[in-house]
C-alpha cells in the first residue's frame, strides 16, 4: 500500500469513527479514546467492527484481535494491517 493509500484509508476511518461515535468532536485525533471520549459502549464498537469489515472487505475480526484498540489511532492500524493482508496483487 502506499503512502498516499494508507493515508485515503486513514481518513476514510476516521470518517467512519466520527460518523458513529455517539459523541463525536469536530475534529477527531487519534488519540481520541473510543469509550471515554467518543461515548462507544460495547453495542456501538460491535456495529462499528461490522461497518469498518464491510467498508474495507475485511475478514471478520475476531474478539481477541479487538482487545486493547481503544484510541481511533489503533482503529486505523488494525483496518490498515487488516487491508494489507487482503491485497492480493
Amino acid at each position: 500500500m502506499t503512502a498516499a493509500a494508507d493515508t485515503a484509508l486513514a481518513a476514510r476511518v476516521r470518517r467512519l469513527v466520527q460518523t458513529m461515535a455517539p459523541q463525536p468532536p469536530a475534529d477527531l485525533a487519534d488519540e481520541h479514546r473510543l469509550v471515554e471520549d467518543l461515548g462507544f459502549d460495547s453495542l456501538r464498537l460491535m456495529e462499528l467492527t461490522v461497518v469498518l469489515e464491510r467498508a474495507f472487505e475485511l475478514p471478520r475480526q475476531r474478539p481477541e484481535d479487538l482487545v486493547g484498540i481503544r484510541r481511533v489511532g489503533q482503529v486505523i492500524a488494525l483496518v490498515a494491517g487488516a487491508s494489507r493482508g487482503n491485497d492480493h496483487g
